[in-house]
Protein backbone atom coordinates (compact mmCIF):
# COMPACT_ATOMS: atom_id res chain seq x y z
CA UNK A 1 0.00 0.00 0.00
CA UNK A 2 1.50 3.52 -0.75
CA UNK A 3 2.27 5.69 1.95
CA UNK A 4 0.18 8.41 0.57
CA UNK A 5 -3.15 5.66 0.76
CA UNK A 6 -5.54 5.86 3.78
CA UNK A 7 -6.36 2.48 4.65
CA UNK A 8 -10.21 1.79 4.11
CA UNK A 9 -12.24 -1.00 4.10
CA UNK A 10 -12.85 -0.39 0.10
CA UNK A 11 -9.29 -2.46 -0.02
CA UNK A 12 -11.35 -5.31 -0.03
CA UNK A 13 -13.82 -4.85 -2.42
CA UNK A 14 -12.82 -7.17 -5.29
CA UNK A 15 -14.07 -7.83 -8.86
CA UNK A 16 -16.06 -11.23 -8.35
CA UNK A 17 -16.04 -11.68 -11.56
CA UNK A 18 -12.80 -11.30 -12.65
CA UNK A 19 -11.87 -12.81 -9.62
CA UNK A 20 -13.61 -15.65 -10.77
CA UNK A 21 -12.34 -16.23 -13.55
CA UNK A 22 -8.81 -16.00 -12.85
CA UNK A 23 -9.62 -18.64 -10.50
CA UNK A 24 -11.11 -20.90 -12.79
CA UNK A 25 -7.99 -20.80 -15.07
CA UNK A 26 -5.86 -21.90 -12.33
CA UNK A 27 -8.17 -24.63 -11.32
CA UNK A 28 -7.98 -25.99 -14.58
CA UNK A 29 -4.69 -25.41 -14.44
CA UNK A 30 -3.73 -26.95 -11.23
CA UNK A 31 -5.93 -30.09 -11.71
CA UNK A 32 -5.12 -31.33 -15.25
CA UNK A 33 -1.89 -29.66 -15.85
CA UNK A 34 -0.02 -29.91 -12.28
CA UNK A 35 -1.77 -32.81 -10.59
CA UNK A 36 -2.92 -34.78 -13.75
CA UNK A 37 -6.38 -35.49 -11.81
CA UNK A 38 -9.27 -35.74 -13.87
CA UNK A 39 -11.62 -33.69 -11.25
CA UNK A 40 -11.64 -32.46 -7.82
CA UNK A 41 -13.68 -33.62 -4.36
CA UNK A 42 -15.11 -31.29 -2.42
CA UNK A 43 -16.52 -31.75 1.09
CA UNK A 44 -19.69 -29.55 1.30
CA UNK A 45 -20.65 -28.20 4.68
CA UNK A 46 -23.37 -25.98 3.83
CA UNK A 47 -21.10 -23.12 4.34
CA UNK A 48 -20.23 -20.40 2.43
CA UNK A 49 -16.23 -21.36 1.42
CA UNK A 50 -17.05 -24.64 0.62
CA UNK A 51 -20.53 -23.73 -1.39
CA UNK A 52 -17.98 -21.07 -3.43
CA UNK A 53 -15.01 -23.66 -3.74
CA UNK A 54 -17.36 -26.17 -5.30
CA UNK A 55 -19.45 -23.55 -7.72
CA UNK A 56 -15.67 -22.51 -8.50
CA UNK A 57 -14.73 -26.01 -9.42
CA UNK A 58 -17.85 -26.91 -11.38
CA UNK A 59 -17.61 -23.90 -13.58
CA UNK A 60 -13.49 -24.50 -14.15
CA UNK A 61 -13.93 -28.45 -14.75
CA UNK A 62 -17.17 -29.29 -15.69
CA UNK A 63 -20.04 -30.16 -12.86
CA UNK A 64 -19.64 -34.05 -14.49
CA UNK A 65 -15.84 -33.82 -13.07
CA UNK A 66 -17.00 -32.58 -9.14
CA UNK A 67 -18.15 -34.37 -6.51
CA UNK A 68 -19.72 -33.33 -3.17
CA UNK A 69 -18.87 -35.16 -0.11
CA UNK A 70 -21.47 -34.76 2.87
CA UNK A 71 -19.86 -35.95 5.87
CA UNK A 72 -22.27 -35.30 8.63
CA UNK A 73 -21.88 -37.17 12.39
CA UNK A 74 -24.03 -37.38 15.49
CA UNK A 75 -23.03 -33.91 16.23
CA UNK A 76 -23.89 -32.31 13.07
CA UNK A 77 -26.41 -29.72 12.60
CA UNK A 78 -29.29 -30.79 9.84
CA UNK A 79 -28.96 -27.66 8.56
CA UNK A 80 -25.49 -28.35 7.09
CA UNK A 81 -26.84 -31.00 5.25
CA UNK A 82 -29.64 -29.55 3.63
CA UNK A 83 -28.01 -26.32 2.74
CA UNK A 84 -24.78 -29.04 1.40
CA UNK A 85 -27.35 -30.41 -0.59
CA UNK A 86 -28.79 -27.53 -2.03
CA UNK A 87 -25.70 -26.27 -3.41
CA UNK A 88 -25.36 -29.56 -5.06
CA UNK A 89 -28.52 -29.95 -6.56
CA UNK A 90 -27.98 -26.22 -8.13
CA UNK A 91 -24.60 -26.75 -9.05
CA UNK A 92 -25.81 -30.02 -10.88
CA UNK A 93 -22.85 -31.86 -9.24
CA UNK A 94 -22.91 -34.91 -8.13
CA UNK A 95 -22.97 -35.94 -4.63
CA UNK A 96 -22.31 -38.78 -2.04
CA UNK A 97 -23.56 -38.59 2.07
CA UNK A 98 -21.16 -40.90 4.05
CA UNK A 99 -22.08 -40.81 7.34
CA UNK A 100 -18.71 -41.06 9.70
CA UNK A 101 -20.78 -41.51 13.10
CA UNK A 102 -19.88 -45.16 13.23
CA UNK A 103 -16.04 -44.42 12.29
CA UNK A 104 -15.94 -41.99 14.98
CA UNK A 105 -17.34 -43.88 17.72
CA UNK A 106 -15.46 -47.00 17.24
CA UNK A 107 -12.03 -44.72 17.17
CA UNK A 108 -13.41 -43.41 20.60
CA UNK A 109 -13.99 -39.48 19.49
CA UNK A 110 -17.34 -38.89 21.88
CA UNK A 111 -15.77 -41.11 25.08
CA UNK A 112 -12.90 -39.40 25.35
CA UNK A 113 -14.05 -35.97 24.91
CA UNK A 114 -16.82 -36.86 27.06
CA UNK A 115 -14.45 -38.33 29.68
CA UNK A 116 -12.43 -34.82 29.75
CA UNK A 117 -15.87 -32.93 29.95
CA UNK A 118 -16.84 -35.02 33.13
CA UNK A 119 -13.46 -33.93 34.60
CA UNK A 120 -14.57 -30.52 34.88
CA UNK A 121 -18.38 -30.79 35.03
CA UNK A 122 -19.35 -34.44 36.67
CA UNK A 123 -23.05 -34.70 35.22
CA UNK A 124 -22.29 -34.39 32.06
CA UNK A 125 -23.55 -37.70 30.94
CA UNK A 126 -26.19 -39.21 28.38
CA UNK A 127 -28.30 -36.28 27.00
CA UNK A 128 -25.94 -33.34 27.69
CA UNK A 129 -24.76 -31.19 24.82
CA UNK A 130 -21.86 -29.31 25.02
CA UNK A 131 -19.50 -26.71 23.19
CA UNK A 132 -16.03 -24.84 23.64
CA UNK A 133 -15.75 -20.96 24.11
CA UNK A 134 -13.52 -18.03 24.26
CA UNK A 135 -14.40 -14.78 26.41
CA UNK A 136 -14.66 -11.64 24.36
CA UNK A 137 -11.80 -10.50 23.19
CA UNK A 138 -12.55 -6.47 23.36
CA UNK A 139 -12.75 -5.68 27.14
CA UNK A 140 -12.23 -9.61 28.42
CA UNK A 141 -9.01 -10.68 30.00
CA UNK A 142 -5.53 -10.36 28.99
CA UNK A 143 -4.85 -14.14 28.39
CA UNK A 144 -7.95 -16.21 26.87
CA UNK A 145 -8.96 -19.18 28.44
CA UNK A 146 -11.17 -22.01 26.77
CA UNK A 147 -14.18 -22.79 28.95
CA UNK A 148 -17.24 -25.55 28.15
CA UNK A 149 -20.61 -24.55 28.18
CA UNK A 150 -23.04 -27.71 29.08
CA UNK A 151 -26.41 -27.81 28.70
CA UNK A 152 -28.37 -30.86 30.33
CA UNK A 153 -31.36 -32.60 28.71
CA UNK A 154 -33.52 -29.63 30.83
CA UNK A 155 -32.18 -27.44 28.84
CA UNK A 156 -30.31 -26.11 31.25
CA UNK A 157 -26.74 -24.34 30.08
CA UNK A 158 -23.52 -23.78 32.43
CA UNK A 159 -20.42 -22.81 32.02
CA UNK A 160 -17.00 -24.02 33.61
CA UNK A 161 -13.50 -22.82 32.93
CA UNK A 162 -11.48 -25.91 31.90
CA UNK A 163 -8.23 -27.61 32.84
CA UNK A 164 -5.38 -27.41 30.45
CA UNK A 165 -5.28 -30.85 30.38
CA UNK A 166 -9.47 -31.39 29.84
CA UNK A 167 -9.11 -28.80 26.94
CA UNK A 168 -6.16 -30.97 25.20
CA UNK A 169 -8.66 -33.94 25.27
CA UNK A 170 -11.75 -32.26 23.96
CA UNK A 171 -9.45 -30.90 21.33
CA UNK A 172 -7.77 -33.87 20.21
CA UNK A 173 -10.96 -36.37 20.64
CA UNK A 174 -12.58 -33.69 18.49
CA UNK A 175 -10.21 -33.68 16.07
CA UNK A 176 -10.69 -37.03 14.90
CA UNK A 177 -13.63 -35.38 13.05
CA UNK A 178 -11.81 -33.51 10.45
CA UNK A 179 -9.28 -36.17 9.86
CA UNK A 180 -11.86 -38.85 9.45
CA UNK A 181 -13.81 -36.32 6.80
CA UNK A 182 -10.00 -36.22 4.57
CA UNK A 183 -10.06 -39.70 4.83
CA UNK A 184 -13.25 -40.42 3.17
CA UNK A 185 -12.29 -37.09 0.53
CA UNK A 186 -9.21 -39.17 -0.30
CA UNK A 187 -10.63 -42.19 -0.25
CA UNK A 188 -12.89 -40.55 -3.71
CA UNK A 189 -10.29 -38.89 -4.53
CA UNK A 190 -8.51 -42.04 -5.50
CA UNK A 191 -11.40 -43.76 -6.80
CA UNK A 192 -12.41 -41.43 -9.01
CA UNK A 193 -8.77 -39.84 -10.40
CA UNK A 194 -9.50 -36.79 -8.51
CA UNK A 195 -7.70 -33.86 -6.69
CA UNK A 196 -9.12 -33.21 -3.09
CA UNK A 197 -9.72 -29.10 -2.74
CA UNK A 198 -9.43 -27.42 0.21
CA UNK A 199 -11.99 -24.66 1.17
CA UNK A 200 -9.80 -22.47 3.61
CA UNK A 201 -10.17 -18.89 3.58
CA UNK A 202 -7.25 -16.38 4.03
CA UNK A 203 -8.10 -15.72 7.04
CA UNK A 204 -8.69 -19.54 8.32
CA UNK A 205 -5.04 -20.24 6.48
CA UNK A 206 -3.35 -17.40 8.32
CA UNK A 207 -4.79 -17.62 11.92
CA UNK A 208 -4.63 -21.63 12.17
CA UNK A 209 -8.51 -22.55 12.24
CA UNK A 210 -7.58 -25.83 10.59
CA UNK A 211 -6.63 -29.18 11.74
CA UNK A 212 -3.32 -30.85 10.60
CA UNK A 213 -3.57 -33.49 8.15
CA UNK A 214 -7.85 -33.10 8.90
CA UNK A 215 -9.33 -30.08 7.09
CA UNK A 216 -5.91 -28.62 6.50
CA UNK A 217 -5.11 -31.35 4.06
CA UNK A 218 -5.81 -30.59 0.42
CA UNK A 219 -4.39 -30.96 -3.18
CA UNK A 220 -5.06 -27.15 -3.98
CA UNK A 221 -5.96 -24.61 -2.17
CA UNK A 222 -7.94 -22.16 -4.48
CA UNK A 223 -9.40 -18.83 -1.76
CA UNK A 224 -6.54 -19.26 1.04
CA UNK A 225 -6.12 -16.38 -0.43
CA UNK A 226 -8.89 -14.65 -0.55
CA UNK A 227 -10.23 -12.51 2.70
CA UNK A 228 -13.39 -14.35 3.98
CA UNK A 229 -15.46 -10.99 2.97
CA UNK A 230 -14.02 -11.35 -0.02
CA UNK A 231 -15.13 -14.84 -0.42
CA UNK A 232 -18.34 -13.58 0.59
CA UNK A 233 -18.41 -11.44 -2.67
CA UNK A 234 -17.63 -14.04 -4.47
CA UNK A 235 -20.61 -16.31 -3.29
CA UNK A 236 -22.93 -13.36 -4.17
CA UNK A 237 -21.63 -13.36 -7.99
CA UNK A 238 -21.62 -17.14 -8.19
CA UNK A 239 -25.29 -17.22 -6.96
CA UNK A 240 -24.91 -19.00 -4.17
CA UNK A 241 -28.08 -19.59 -2.43
CA UNK A 242 -29.43 -16.51 -0.09
CA UNK A 243 -29.50 -18.68 2.98
CA UNK A 244 -25.92 -19.31 2.79
CA UNK A 245 -24.76 -15.46 2.51
CA UNK A 246 -26.90 -14.82 5.76
CA UNK A 247 -25.91 -17.93 7.32
CA UNK A 248 -23.75 -17.44 10.75
CA UNK A 249 -20.18 -19.17 9.73
CA UNK A 250 -20.24 -22.33 12.31
CA UNK A 251 -17.66 -24.49 13.64
CA UNK A 252 -20.25 -27.47 13.60
CA UNK A 253 -18.45 -29.62 15.26
CA UNK A 254 -20.22 -29.85 19.06
CA UNK A 255 -23.80 -30.40 19.90
CA UNK A 256 -24.18 -26.91 20.98
CA UNK A 257 -24.75 -24.45 18.32
CA UNK A 258 -21.24 -22.46 17.96
CA UNK A 259 -19.85 -19.49 15.97
CA UNK A 260 -16.07 -19.22 14.72
CA UNK A 261 -16.26 -16.04 16.65
CA UNK A 262 -16.77 -17.68 19.84
CA UNK A 263 -14.81 -20.67 19.65
CA UNK A 264 -11.56 -19.02 17.62
CA UNK A 265 -11.47 -16.05 16.68
CA UNK A 266 -13.36 -13.79 19.56
CA UNK A 267 -14.48 -11.08 17.28
CA UNK A 268 -16.56 -10.93 13.83
CA UNK A 269 -15.31 -11.80 10.63
CA UNK A 270 -15.40 -8.98 8.94
CA UNK A 271 -13.45 -7.33 12.01
CA UNK A 272 -10.96 -9.46 11.93
CA UNK A 273 -10.26 -9.47 8.20
CA UNK A 274 -10.41 -5.70 8.35
CA UNK A 275 -7.92 -5.79 11.40
CA UNK A 276 -5.72 -8.79 9.37
CA UNK A 277 -5.94 -6.84 5.96
CA UNK A 278 -4.28 -3.13 7.94
CA UNK A 279 -1.68 -5.70 9.65
CA UNK A 280 -0.19 -7.24 6.36
CA UNK A 281 -0.29 -3.84 4.67
CA UNK A 282 0.90 -1.84 7.18
CA UNK A 283 -1.98 0.63 7.69
CA UNK A 284 -1.71 3.27 10.70
CA UNK A 285 -3.35 1.34 13.44
CA UNK A 286 -5.88 4.64 14.42
CA UNK A 287 -7.08 4.41 10.70
CA UNK A 288 -7.68 0.64 10.80
CA UNK A 289 -9.99 1.37 13.86
CA UNK A 290 -12.07 4.27 12.23
CA UNK A 291 -12.79 1.20 9.61
CA UNK A 292 -13.29 -1.66 12.34
CA UNK A 293 -15.63 0.69 14.55
CA UNK A 294 -12.74 -0.27 17.36
CA UNK A 295 -10.36 1.97 19.29
CA UNK A 296 -6.53 1.72 18.52
CA UNK A 297 -5.88 0.15 21.45
CA UNK A 298 -8.45 -2.50 20.43
CA UNK A 299 -7.16 -2.72 17.24
CA UNK A 300 -3.50 -3.39 18.89
CA UNK A 301 -4.50 -6.21 21.43
CA UNK A 302 -6.00 -8.45 17.96
CA UNK A 303 -2.46 -7.33 16.23
CA UNK A 304 -1.50 -9.45 19.27
CA UNK A 305 -3.73 -12.18 19.11
CA UNK A 306 -2.62 -12.39 15.10
CA UNK A 307 0.75 -12.79 15.78
CA UNK A 308 0.19 -15.48 18.86
CA UNK A 309 -1.99 -17.58 16.01
CA UNK A 310 0.37 -17.09 13.47
CA UNK A 311 2.88 -18.34 16.08
CA UNK A 312 1.15 -21.65 16.90
CA UNK A 313 0.09 -22.23 12.96
CA UNK A 314 3.56 -22.65 11.80
CA UNK A 315 3.63 -26.08 13.37
CA UNK A 316 0.21 -26.54 11.64
CA UNK A 317 1.69 -25.46 8.38
CA UNK A 318 5.02 -27.53 8.47
CA UNK A 319 5.85 -30.45 5.98
CA UNK A 320 6.68 -33.12 7.45
CA UNK A 321 10.89 -32.86 8.37
CA UNK A 322 13.61 -34.68 7.28
CA UNK A 323 16.59 -35.59 9.16
CA UNK A 324 18.77 -35.32 5.85
CA UNK A 325 18.20 -34.42 2.59
CA UNK A 326 16.67 -36.73 -0.01
CA UNK A 327 17.53 -36.05 -3.85
CA UNK A 328 16.47 -37.77 -7.09
CA UNK A 329 19.23 -39.70 -8.71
Amino acid sequence: MSTAARFSAEMLRIDAGDVALRLERAIRDIVRRDLRRKGAVVALSGGVDSSVVAALCARALGKDRVLGLFLPEADSSADSLRLGRLVAEQLGIRSVVEDITPILAAAGCYRRRDEAIRSVVPEYGAGYKCKLVLPELLGGPRYAVYSIVVESPSHVQTKARLTAEAYSQIVAATNFKQRTRKMMEYYYADLLGYAVAGTPNRLEYDQGFFVKNGDGAADFKPIAHLYKSEVYQLAAYLGIPEEIRQRNPTTDTYPLDQSQEEFYFSLPYDKMDLCLCGKNCGAPVEEVAAEANLSPAQVQRVYGLIDSKRNATRYLHRQPVLVAPVQEV
